[in-house]
C-alpha cells in the first residue's frame, strides 16, 4: 500500500470516531477480555466524558486515526499537553533546561493513557496494517507538532516492540522500570510461598496475620456485585491518596459513575470493612492475563493492610483466575520483597530542536546503562531462593 493512500486526521473527541473502529485497532472486540483494558473506547471516553480530559485539565484530546481503503486502519490515543502532571515518565528537568535556554517546552503532544503507568499498545494497528499503521501515525504526530509550532512528541508506556519500531523511524528510546508479579502456574498463595527463602516467606506470613487482625473482613467485589455505594467509598479512598501525592486528584468523581455504568465487569475491588463499612480499599483493571492494580486509600492505618489490600490479595485472585501476572502501578521498591521483580518499561520522545534532541540523546543512552544495571541488581536481592529465579530469568 502506498504512503499516498493512507489519510491521517486528528480528532477533539472520541464522539466523532465509532467506537466499532476504534477497538477493532484497539484489539477489543468484545470476543473476549481486551488485553489492555486502559486503551479500549469505553475507558478513553469515560475519561473524557468525565471531564477527566479535556477543556481545562492540561490533558487535550487530539486523537490520530489512519484511513485507508475505506475503513479506519489505526489509531493513537493523542492528547496536547500544558504540563507534565499524570504521566509518571518524568520530563520536569527535561523542560525546565530547554525554559532556562530560552525555549518554550509547552505545549508537547503526549501519546499515552492519562494518568495510567500501565505498559501497552500505544500505536492501536487493525490486524494486518501493523507496520504501515504506525509508521501513520508517527508521521501524523510529527505533521501535527510541525503545523502546530510543537516543540516535542512523547509517547509514554508502550510496547518494547513498538519502541523499537519508532526508533527506526526516528524517535528516541527511554527506559525505566516497574514492579510485576508472574505467576508460575500456582495452585494457591502458599505454594508462591515456597518459591521464597525462608525469611522472606516468613515475612510475607506475618504481615498478612497483621493485615487479617485489622478487626473486620476484607472482601473482593466485581462485576454485578459492585453496587453504588461501592464507588462511593473508592472516590473517598482516591480523593484521600490523591491529594497526599498529587495535590489533587487526577480523576473527577463522575469517571468512577462512569466506571460502574460501562466497565464494572473489568473492575475487581478489594475492600477491608468493618461492620459493613469499608475503612479501605484497592481498585483494579482486569484485562485478559493481567491484573492491574490502580488505586488504593484508607481511611484508618493499620499494620500491613496497604500490602495485603493492593498486592497480597491481587495475587491471590491472580491464581484463582488462571492469570499470568499482576502489575501494580509504577514504582515501589517495597513490592520486590513481597514477590513482585523489576521489568524495563519503555516511552519514544522526539524534538524538533536538534541540539536539544542531541543532549537528550546522550542524556537516553547513560539513563538505558544505569536502568539495566539496577533491574539486574534488584532481581538478584529479589525474595526467590536462587533456582526459582533462574527459572523465571
Amino acid at each position: 500500500m502506498s504512503e499516498t493512500a493512507i489519510e491521517i486526521q486528528a480528532h477533539g473527541s472520541l464522539r466523532d470516531i465509532k467506537a466499532s473502529d476504534w477497538d477493532a485497532c484497539a484489539g477489543a472486540d468484545g470476543s473476549e477480555r481486551p488485553i489492555d483494558p486502559f486503551t479500549t473506547y469505553r475507558f478513553l471516553k469515560a475519561l473524557e466524558d468525565s471531564g477527566s480530559v479535556g477543556p481545562g485539565t492540561g490533558w487535550q484530546p487530539q486523537y490520530l486515526t489512519a484511513h485507508a481503503g475505506g475503513q479506519m486502519i489505526a489509531a493513537a490515543p493523542l492528547y496536547a499537553k500544558g504540563h507534565s502532571q499524570g504521566e509518571y515518565v518524568f520530563d520536569h528537568n527535561w523542560a525546565h533546561a530547554y525554559e532556562q535556554a530560552g525555549g518554550r517546552y509547552y505545549p508537547k503532544l503526549q501519546i499515552a493513557v492519562p494518568f495510567t503507568p500501565v505498559t501497552g499498545a500505544r500505536f492501536l494497528v487493525r490486524p494486518g496494517f501493523e507496520e504501515v499503521g504506525q509508521a501513520a501515525l508517527i508521521e501524523g504526530a510529527m505533521r501535527l507538532a510541525q503545523t502546530h509550532g510543537v516543540g516535542s512528541i512523547h509517547c509514554t508506556f508502550c510496547t518494547k516492540e513498538e519502541a523499537e519500531i519508532g526508533q527506526h523511524l526516528g524517535l528516541m528510546h527511554r527506559t525505566g522500570q516497574q514492579f510485576h508479579w508472574m505467576n508460575r502456574s500456582y495452585t494457591n498463595f502458599d505454594a508462591f510461598l515456597s518459591d521464597l527463602s525462608s525469611r522472606k516467606r516468613k515475612n510475607i506470613r506475618k504481615e498478612r496475620a497483621q493485615a487479617q487482625a485489622f478487626g473486620g473482613d476484607i472482601r473482593t467485589y466485581t462485576g454485578s456485585e459492585i453496587q453504588p455505594h461501592h464507588w462511593d467509598a473508592m472516590w473517598t479512598f482516591y480523593q484521600d491518596t490523591g491529594s497526599r501525592k498529587w495535590g489533587s486528584p487526577y480523576l473527577t468523581r463522575q469517571f468512577f459513575d462512569q466506571m460502574h455504568e460501562t466497565m464494572r465487569d473489568g473492575i475487581l475491588l478489594v475492600f477491608a470493612e468493618r461492620d459493613g463499612r469499608p475503612i479501605a480499599g484497592a481498585m483494579n483493571f482486569i484485562g485478559r492475563d493481567t491484573l492491574f492494580g490502580r488505586y488504593w486509600g484508607c481511611l484508618e492505618h493499620h499494620n500491613c493492610l496497604h500490602f495485603e489490600i493492593c498486592y497480597y490479595q491481587a495475587i491471590d485472585w491472580v491464581i484463582a483466575h488462571g492469570l499470568h501476572r499482576v502489575e501494580a502501578g509504577a514504582q515501589g521498591d517495597h513490592k520486590l520483597a513481597r514477590g513482585y521483580l523489576p521489568v524495563e518499561t519503555h516511552s519514544l520522545h522526539w524534538f524538533a530542536d536538534e541540539g536539544f534532541s542531541d543532549a537528550i540523546a546522550q542524556y537516553l543512552t547513560a539513563e538505558r546503562e544505569a536502568v539495566a544495571e539496577e533491574i539486574e541488581i534488584l532481581t538478584d536481592y529479589g525474595p526467590f531462593r536462587n533456582e526459582t529465579r533462574e527459572d523465571q530469568e
